[in-house]
């Protein structure tokens, strides 16, 4: 191929009755065969999400249609599809880069190090959901089918298409660990970070987590929300069919203002809103704050089957507490009221320890051509590894939980 943003050919057949092809795009696959695949048994992992929102064809299709992923924004898709006689048999949600924006998982080091050599690390192929810091499947095997044969099927098919494009490398980011594994034994790096994630033991009300924190720290918490809401802030949340137009004018206003202010651009568009508020309004939960009946503050969650998903923040007036109260004591809330297992606060954030999110580690996968580049990486990641997991290790010490069943004095009159 003599540029990336041209559309390569189908990769060569594989085995003898597995072909592998490119798709570009999701309107070359049904949402019934896609969601299949996403939601299998064979996909995903034993005991955890039955529903992921974000590798639904709802929400992948909703970044392809609003031209949120595209040739322009440096997101190309080129989906590997594996099939059996005409049959999905897989698929892996892969894009084309010619940047490292919008993954969270870095590797502008490696870039950088790389291009200073003289090689090309762009294009690379991504294999991930745009902009969306959250672990999911990225090996989506249709119903019936043998995990390892299609997943080995897929990682050949991705090395035919690094090949065809004249890409650097292959990242699979925010993977299962069980596909991490897999892809370790495919000859993948393995690389781990961590994120804060809060579970649910089983809590009845919010004041029954309150009751596992050690008293000071739930005193803390308690003074939050106080504060939070002391300027005759109301907090409401929106989800379904009571999504109307007003909250996403008002919510696009504050996501707008803060990708602004952090990458220079907001990676999402309106557009965006619109499609995901009408394909799968079930699936989003707005957690809005009004001041004198206007909206001035919001997040956008997504809600899987387990997990309640916090995504984007913004507003248009600071008060205190506020954020903490609005991304993650009312994400805490409805957990609760719903039954899910956790809440996952997206990437990074040391200070939501102290509001009860505990650090977990996030997995991703890399497949480097040359030789010289993987050594490099491979020796930089196993050092990596170490770091990550200790600190985790540590950061696991300072969560706000009583230690062994003793709590410090009694709470103080609020």
């Amino acid at each position: 191929m003599d540029t990336p943003d041209a559309a390569p050919d189908a990769p060569a057949e594989i085995v003898t009755e597995l072909q592998v092809r490119a798709v570009q795009g999701l309107g070359q696959i049904t949402a019934a065969e896609w969601d299949a695949c996403a939601t299998s048994p064979e996909t995903l992992s034993a005991g955890d999400e039955t529903h992921n929102p974000f590798t639904s064809h709802a929400f992948l299709s909703a970044l392809e249609d609003s031209g949120c992923v595209s040739r322009h924004t440096g997101w190309l898709p080129l989906h590997v599809a594996v099939e059996r006689e005409g049959r999905l048999v897989g698929v892996a949600p892969c894009y084309l880069k010619s940047h490292s924006q919008g993954e969270y998982v870095f590797d502008h080091g490696w870039a950088d190090a790389y291009e200073r050599a003289g090689g090309a690390y762009y294009p690379k192929l991504q294999v991930s959901v745009p902009f969306t810091p959250v672990t999911g499947a990225r090996f989506l095997i249709a119903p019936g089918q043998d995990v390892n044969e299609a997943a080995s099927a897929l990682v050949a098919g991705l090395r035919a298409l690094r090949a065809e494009t004249k890409a650097s490398s292959i990242h699979v980011t925010f993977m299962q660990e069980r596909e991490w594994a897999q892809a370790g034994g495919l000859g993948f790096l393995q690389r781990v970070d961590q994120q804060f994630h809060w579970d649910n033991a089983g809590y009845g009300t919010f004041e029954d987590f309150l009751g596992a924190l050690a008293s000071r720290k739930r005193k803390a918490i308690r003074r939050e929300r106080r504060d939070a809401l002391a300027n005759g802030i109301t907090i409401e949340h929106v989800t379904g069919a009571d999504l109307k137009p007003e909250h996403w004018e008002a919510f696009y206003a504050f996501y707008s203002d803060t990708g602004a202010r952090k990458w220079g651009r907001p990676y999402l568009n309106r557009k965006f809103f619109d499609l995901v508020g009408a394909r799968m309004p079930e699936r989003v939960l707005l957690i809005l704050a009004r001041r004198e009946g206007q909206i001035i503050a919001g997040a956008i969650n997504f809600i899987g089957d387990v997990a309640l998903y916090g995504r984007n923040w913004g507003c248009i007036e600071d008060h205190p507490f506020l954020h903490f109260e609005v991304c993650y004591y009312q994400a805490i809330d409805y957990a609760i009221a719903h039954g899910l297992k956790r809440v996952e606060a997206g990437a990074q954030g040391e200070h939501k320890l102290a509001r009860g999110y505990r650090p977990v580690l996030m997995h991703s996968a890399h497949d480097i051509a040359d030789p010289a580049l993987r050594r490099a990486v491979a020796d930089y990641l196993k050092r990596e590894r170490a770091h990550v997991i200790e600190a985790a290790d540590v950061l696991d010490t300072l969560t706000p939980f009583r230690r062994g069943g003793v709590d410090g004095a009694p709470d103080e009159p609020a």
